[in-house]
């Protein structure tokens, strides 16, 4: 679920912009006396006018604004305590959280057995995240909302707000990329997956027989794996076999908690992210 930060700050936002009446001059020149005038004036016009201009006009508006933003944001951020589910599955889960300042991308890794777990996910996906772009989902929602079922009892159409506000509580989804790797083993699995209302789904299962290909931390490796066949599509598997790798994945700590923490955290990243990208600006306008 969106936070109230973010949703606030997704509502439309106007510029806007002083208006400064027409001025009309007043003094009549001759043809010859203006391009006279012209000729001497235009070295000058071009070399001192800009120079003596000392800040912008809005500079101090701005600074003001973003100010202002800055105190709201750390007003909610004292008021707004750290979800239980982050703090119970950092203290209690087996995954230990890697996450730089400044970086969309979050990664948990975990030893188990002899296997290395890696976990990505990016905030990106909160940022990008549009509630009005539906999925087949999203269709057959529409048409729970359209069945008899969905009417008031005088047989009218259930109120547009109603759908919407369910809009809007929509979890969002969330992508998750599992690596699988085992000393001495050269290749990789690794998995895509969603996280969403506190479920995990996987959407594809890749092996790769260069395990720096299922990592794909360089430019070169994502495009060596686009041309590698790495299996079918998940859904496409036999379904006792989608089933067993699943259990694998839970074992591994794919698990409800997991698609429990990481929309909790990526919220939580996303705000100090901003919270940190105002005060750059501010500092960067106010030097």
């Amino acid at each position: 679920m969106l936070s109230l930060r973010t949703a606030a700050r997704s509502a439309p936002r106007f510029l806007t912009k002083a208006v400064r009446p027409a001025t009309r001059s007043t003094t009549i020149f001759t043809t010859q006396h203006a391009a006279r005038v012209a000729r001497q004036t235009s070295a000058a016009f071009s070399t001192s006018v800009f120079r003596r201009a000392a800040a912008g006009e809005v500079d101090e508006e701005l600074s003001a604004k973003l100010g202002s933003e800055i105190e709201y944001e750390n007003d909610v951020k004292e008021n707004e305590p750290l979800p239980a589910s982050i703090k119970d599955f950092l203290e209690n889960g087996p995954f230990e959280i890697q996450d730089t300042p400044g970086k969309e991308e979050v990664t948990l890794t975990r030893t188990f057995g002899k296997e290395k777990i890696t976990i990505k996910f990016s905030i990106a996906d909160l940022q990008n995240y549009d509630p009005d772009m539906f999925d087949e989902d999203s269709a057959l929602g529409d048409e729970e909302h359209s069945h008899p079922s969905s009417q008031n009892p005088d047989g009218t159409a259930a109120a547009e707000e109603d759908l919407d506000d369910d809009r809007a509580d929509a979890a969002v989804p969330c992508r998750l990329t599992v690596i699988v790797e085992k000393p001495g083993q050269p290749g990789a699995l690794n998995i895509e997956a969603t996280a969403q209302d506190g479920s995990i789904i996987v959407d594809n299962l890749y092996y790769f027989s260069d395990k720096s290909l299922a990592h794909g931390e360089t430019g070169e490796a994502a495009h060596r794996a686009q041309g590698v066949y790495a299996g079918p599509p998940f859904g496409s598997l036999d379904e006792d076999l989608q089933i067993l790798m699943e259990r694998f994945l839970e074992e591994r700590g794919v698990t409800q908690a997991l698609a429990v923490f990481v929309p909790d955290y990526m919220d939580v990243k996303e705000q100090k992210e901003y919270l940190s990208w105002l005060e750059g600006l501010k500092k960067f306008i106010d030097a």
